[in-house]
């Protein structure tokens, strides 16, 4: 929304253009604030957060289009996810799984305390603590991934351990988000209208989509995936090749997420994982970097759309 549409005056912006505008201002400003913090020796995110609050509808002057910066944004993280995956094999992920998931778990778990306990010392009731620890126990995989990479740690034991230990936060993320409308009449809340199967039912449901996705891609797409590449690699047409991996990423991605109820994020990482395992891995991750590198950038703009000083 506009800052003059806030205050119930007609925009002088035609709806049709707030796409296009949003981009020109996210990116403009985000290549000139992480210029300038860059210059000072601080890391280019915080700039790009800065180009989000800029243009918020929090600060002054002109004000995005939050919808619009929060679908690019959603881009930029599958893309992300989609070029890490290219980087990871089965076997690295199966190699860490000892420190992984126990790791994980017990992350979210103390964190899930800590918010409980906080919010009852804020007199907030016990559904409400449990959902705010829910969310200080997901760390934000694009942050970390980009944090590794400009210090060339994604690729080794460590960023294999931060990326399979971020893929078990995801897929409590996802069961949690399936399980709370299930559990909003037991945590105190409003009993959802579409709450009405058992919720031992519903963990199982969401383990079964989640189960015959992973067995999908690692079954039929292992062998899919790289042969539609492949094909399309030996037309020689660079474009084309582009056009395929990023169809092939968002595809999947938006499409696991409608059909199994996994996040496009798991969804694109998959697809990449998938895609490792054949010879052009380095081809489909060079094609895509750009695109990723500048949707990830519209992704900090968004969240630096969200902060509000007040």
């Amino acid at each position: 929304l506009k800052s003059s549409e806030r205050q119930g005056v007609n925009s002088p912006m035609p709806h049709e253009t707030s796409l296009i505008a949003t981009i020109v201002a996210g990116v403009s400003l985000s290549f000139i604030f992480g210029l300038i913090v860059s210059r000072i020796g601080l890391p280019p995110i915080l700039g790009y957060l800065l180009a989000g609050f800029a243009i918020g509808p929090f600060t002054p002057g002109y004000v995005a289009d939050s919808a619009a910066a929060h679908q690019l944004s959603e881009i930029g993280v599958t893309l992300l996810m989609f070029g890490v995956g290219l980087h990871f094999s089965i076997k690295d992920l199966w190699s860490v799984r000892r420190v992984a998931v126990p790791g994980a778990v017990v992350q979210i778990a103390t964190a899930t305390l800590l918010g409980v306990g906080a919010a009852h010392l804020w007199g907030m009731s016990l559904g409400t603590g449990i959902v705010f620890g829910l969310c200080l126990s997901v760390a934000s995989t694009v942050v970390l991934i980009r944090a590794m990479r400009s210090r060339g740690q994604l690729e080794t034991a460590n960023g294999r351990i931060a990326v399979g230990w971020l893929i078990v936060e995801d897929l409590v993320t996802v069961l949690a988000l399936v399980m709370l409308p299930a559990l909003s009449g037991f945590l105190g809340g409003v009993k959802a209208s579409d709450a009405s199967q058992p919720v031992l039912l519903t963990l199982v449901i969401t383990l079964i989509k989640v189960a015959a996705f992973v067995a999908l891609m690692m079954i039929l797409g292992k062998k899919l995936l790289p042969a539609i590449l492949g094909g399309v690699a030996r037309l020689k047409s660079k474009e084309l090749f582009t056009i395929g991996v990023v169809a092939i990423a968002l595809g999947i991605a938006f499409g696991s997420s409608a059909l199994f109820g996994v996040s496009p994020a798991l969804g694109a990482f998959f697809a990449g994982v998938v895609i490792a395992e054949s010879d052009l891995s380095y081809q489909a991750g060079a094609e895509i970097k750009p695109l990723q590198d500048t949707f990830t950038v519209l992704f900090f703009v968004a969240v630096g759309m969200l902060f509000e000083p007040s």
